[in-house]
């Protein structure tokens, strides 16, 4: 089995993308959405880190963390997350029960999540910016939504309610036109 090295930057920020099992969509459920915040805000409490920025999609979703000085623990707090959402949803009867993978079925693993997640740690203001930005414009990449306001699940609103972004960024209701923007380039998509 592979190590898969990860920077580790006490009390650094980190941009993350995480995945579920074979891209099942299942983020279009409002209660699935309801159990991923249930399980990150029970994490928080018992692990604080901030998250500046996230969006939801139907199969995967991004966020920006930022960690207390000194701490590096991010995986367990991940770890942690997957394991509380997929109680919940197992409860609720919407998991598998086991995957037909002879891997996952020896590790007893749930058909809900990809095994690992993607991290980048943000270099400095500029990245942060160029990440949140690329959070905010996904769902249009995607074809969800053809502007981020039109997108529910993002922190986007947020942003906008506290006068950093401008109701209007990157939309082209009544006829805007869209500013070209710094693509980022992330291997989890």
């Amino acid at each position: 089995m592979p190590n898969y090295l990860r920077v580790f930057e006490p009390g650094g920020t980190f941009f993350f993308t995480v995945v579920t099992y074979g891209r099942r969509p299942i983020f279009k459920s409002a209660q699935a959405r309801a159990y991923l915040g249930e399980a990150m805000r029970e994490v928080r409490q018992a692990a604080f880190f901030e998250m500046p920025g996230f969006v939801i999609l139907p199969d995967h979703f991004h966020c920006l963390w930022s960690l207390p000085t000194g701490d590096t623990a991010y995986s367990s707090r991940w770890s942690r997350i997957k394991r509380l959402f997929s109680k919940s949803w197992t409860s609720a009867g919407m998991a598998r029960s086991v995957s037909s993978s002879r891997s996952r079925i020896r590790h007893r693993e749930l058909d809900v999540w990809q095994r690992r997640f993607w991290e980048h740690t943000i270099r400095d203001e500029a990245d942060f910016i160029n990440h949140l930005e690329y959070i905010h414009f996904n769902p249009v990449k995607h074809e969800l939504v053809s502007c981020p306001h039109a997108w529910p699940h993002s922190s986007f609103h947020r942003w906008v309610r506290s006068g950093e972004y401008p109701e209007n960024w990157q939309c082209v209701c009544e006829g805007r036109s869209r500013r070209k923007m710094a693509e980022v380039v992330t291997a989890g998509e």
